[in-house]
């Protein structure tokens, strides 16, 4: 039997275990259902009926049972549907009913029939939205039948955000109203046919969990997480626990936020990061009746928590606003919580980082002296850990980009080059000949390899001949040049998959610009000019081809790893129309939240679970600034930032909530943001590489023949992108009449504004509002300027 409710706003529909699978919004023009459909999951061959909405798990006194254990009644009376499932002490029921037209109450209510007390140990009710990468060549149905989910968590005020992936409004919110929710954890179903030459080769969903109490097996809790609580819950004789949440469409982030004050939520705007001696800053803004009563940090000095009573930094300016300041010196997460009169709390988690010029430094320095094997190794000249895939690569792109900005290193240039002239090029092309890729794979090569290896050779030419050894700047640049036109001429292959990847965009769109620009100056006119064109073409085809959006595309079935390149590279050639579609997927694809760390560009396969992956959450973030540098609407920028300061997190080694302690230059490619990580417990909140899978077998253990192998085999090429975006640019912009400044902080001063930069190589200020840009003398370093009526002037050098 189905049992269904209608009225102006909703249609819900529930299957005869009273699961929830049918969630529309009648004025959505796509009609998407918002949460897993079973029959998609029969049609995909996938076995998850036990993970649909209204499914749970809970442990009482030690005793596991789920719901399909249970005596199950459905009652649907007026406009209420309740699923009661019984068991011998103790009864769940699940009660479904509108809130007025525009919103829906999902209601949880754990009742003791027992006569003893219950302890109750975990708790988890899957909240199944339709987070799905459907096995569909057909892209619309991914970007409007398909959400990522950002989730932010309280004790009080968890919320999730289900974002449609066209951008398109509605979208879905889901608000807590009664109980406390400690977390939010995933489980990933997938396919990968990668190995059987199929592309696309992956889709997959992940299944949400609401966590209501603990969370976690003895002995499997995620080490070090001191953010989230994991507590169990104790009901006696008779007693009932309750939890409420409320759904509601909402149009965009501010209607989110919007939304959540109406239904009693505060609103805290806060800085993501700042450095250390610099000030955490968040703007409250209070529902209606509600009042602060104190102000709490929580972080961790010395391998010991810290709690820290800060009240004194809120300065309210009327009865609901006011903004929390406050200096800091400890590096690491800190916690700002907000208590209010009536013991409730909400918090936001941001990060203090060291000063971002050491961290590179000190990454580079370890690249070279830990990970290089030298004329010894196995193979010689190569980087630890070695992988066929160009991504491998950007580890070497991050020195040499950091011996361009930073300190000179030679040796660091020196061993970066043995490796391009001995390992590189001998690895990808038979007898070092660019015309005859080497099918590494097999029987193919992938061509999306070699917009690494191209920019690793034009970062060599950009050294002067002291520091290079074997081969002429210009030498290098000519290699470069080569092996571009290999990855973007399709007429350069001779089989139809690699003159399909040919065609698509990668990371080269970052350095492309700056690649002619270096070919016309040196005089390699005909390499300028074909590069010029296949330029031309390649961003003309994306932007006709854009209103079908095939760039979503790639190995994925709907891969940020297709549409933010192409979102970057319609960006910066001038194709505006084209650059908006895909820019409106990338603002859809990256992330809000009270914890900075879940503000990532949405991405799940590297990690089976919701996650920042340093590399394509870094070059989506990159790719966003991009277009924000083109339309100059804030909501990008805003964007393209919190992304980047999630991917910093994966070269943080002053994290403390993790268990990955890195030491001083280490990276991890992947942070699992699930918490829990139900396909693997052990990675829950916790970074690590994609070859921690390795031991799963299957495809990883095909794709990584060691799981103890260092976790940053992908990671350098954001890195590189970064620091010709935010890693050398501070941008201002006004917001309800008030100055913001991205990437730095600014303080009043007599006549103006004093900018102070967080990069690590501050060269570039801009005010894209009023035209005020700021470029510093001969490329030197300017941590501060001062913003005047007249426009941005410097301070002197630092």
């Amino acid at each position: 039997m189905i049992y269904k409710f209608e009225n102006k706003t909703y249609r819900l529909e529930w299957n005869e275990n009273g699961n929830l699978t049918g969630l529309y919004l009648k004025d959505d023009p796509e009609k998407m259902n918002w949460v897993v459909d079973p029959k998609y999951l029969e049609q995909a061959g996938y076995d998850d009926l036990d993970k649909l909405w209204g499914e749970f798990s809970i442990m009482v006194n030690g005793t596991t049972y789920t719901s399909r254990d249970s005596v199950r009644s459905i009652l649907q009376k007026e406009d209420v549907l309740s699923v009661t499932c019984r068991f011998r002490d103790f009864r769940l029921t699940m009660d479904y009913e509108p809130d007025g037209d525009s919103r829906m109450r999902f209601s949880v209510i754990l009742q003791n029939l027992g006569q003893e007390e219950i302890l109750l140990e975990q708790m988890g009710i899957w909240i199944s939205l339709a987070y799905i990468m459907f096995r569909d060549k057909n892209v619309i149905r991914n970007m409007e039948h398909s959400a990522a989910v950002f989730p932010s968590v309280s004790r009080d005020y968890t919320k999730l955000a289900a974002v449609r992936r066209s951008n398109r409004a509605p979208h879905m919110g889901l608000y807590q109203q009664k109980g406390r929710t400690l977390s939010v954890g995933t489980y990933c179903e997938y396919l990968n046919l990668f190995f059987e030459n199929a592309s696309p080769s992956l889709d997959g969903l992940l299944f949400h969990q609401l966590i209501l109490a603990g969370g976690y097996e003895k002995g499997k809790e995620p080490v070090n997480d001191w953010i989230y609580d994991r507590n169990s819950l104790s009901l006696g004789i008779g007693k009932t626990l309750e939890w409420s949440y409320t759904l509601s469409p909402f149009d965009n982030m501010e209607d989110f936020y919007a939304k959540g004050l109406k239904l009693g939520h505060p609103r805290m705007d806060y800085a993501p990061m700042t450095l250390v001696g610099g000030n955490i800053h968040i703007d409250v803004t209070l529902p209606q009746e509600k009042t602060p009563e104190k102000v709490l940090v929580e972080y961790v000095a010395g391998g010991k928590k810290k709690i820290q009573e800060v009240t004194d930094a809120f300065n309210m300016s009327d009865v609901r606003n006011g903004q929390i300041s406050f200096q800091t010196f400890s590096p690491g997460e800190h916690k700002v919580i907000l208590e209010l009169a009536d013991g409730s709390q909400d918090w936001v988690v941001c990060n203090v980082m060291e000063p971002l010029a050491k961290v590179f430094e000190q990454r580079a320095a370890f690249i070279s002296d830990r990970l290089y094997l030298g004329s010894q190794g196995n193979p010689p000249y190569a980087y630890a850990p070695v992988s066929n895939q160009g991504e491998s690569l950007g580890r070497i792109n991050l020195v040499l980009k950091e011996n361009l900005l930073g300190k000179l290193h030679v040796g660091q240039v020196r061993e970066a080059e043995l490796c391009a002239v001995h390992y590189i090029r001998q690895k990808w092309f038979i007898d070092g000949d660019f015309a005859r890729p080497r099918k590494l794979y097999g029987n193919f090569y992938r061509v999306m390899d070699f917009e690494y290896i191209s920019h690793v050779f034009y970062l060599l030419s950009k050294f002067s001949d002291t520091v290079l050894q074997y081969h002429s700047p210009k030498e290098y640049l000519e290699w470069a040049a080569e092996v571009f036109m290999l990855r973007a001429d399709p007429r350069l292959h001779d089989n139809e998959r690699a003159r399909e990847e040919a065609e698509m965009l990668g990371v080269f769109f970052l350095y492309i610009p700056d690649l002619l620009e270096d070919l016309k100056k040196s005089g390699m006119s005909e390499k300028y000019e074909a590069i010029k064109e296949l330029w031309k073409n390649t961003t003309e085809r994306v932007q006709n081809q854009s209103h079908e959006y095939t760039g979503i595309i790639t190995e994925h079935y709907y891969d940020n790893g297709g549409f933010a390149p192409c979102a970057g590279a319609l960006s910066m050639s001038g194709h505006g129309e084209g650059a908006g579609r895909y820019g409106r997927l990338l603002l859809a694809n990256i992330g809000f939240s009270n914890d900075f760390r879940a503000q990532n560009p949405d991405r799940w396969w590297e990690a089976l679970s919701y996650m920042i992956h340093s590399l394509w959450g870094g070059i989506s973030a990159a790719a966003m600034l991009k277009c924000y540098e083109a339309n100059g609407i804030p909501a990008y920028l805003e964007a393209a930032y919190r992304a980047t300061v999630g991917i910093l997190y994966c070269y943080d080694t002053n994290a403390t909530a993790t268990g990955c302690c890195l030491e001083k230059g280490e990276a991890a490619s992947t942070y699992s943001v699930a918490g829990p990580h139900l396909n693997r417990p052990d990675l829950s909140r916790n970074r690590f590489g994609q070859s921690a899978f390795a031991s799963d077998g299957g495809i990883f253990a095909k794709l990584f023949t060691d799981s103890n192998s260092t976790p940053d085999w992908d990671m350098g090429e954001e890195i590189a992108a970064y620091l010709d975006g935010f890693g050398t640019k501070t941008f201002l912009y006004e917001k309800n009449g008030t100055l913001r400044v991205v990437n730095g902080f600014a303080q009043k001063i007599e006549g103006g504004y004093l900018i102070t930069s967080y990069a690590p190589y501050p060269k570039e200020f801009h005010f894209m509002e009023k035209n005020y840009h700021f470029y510093s003398n001969r490329d030197e370093i300017q941590r501060t300027v001062c913003l005047t009526d007249d426009g941005i002037v410097g301070t002197g050098h630092f």
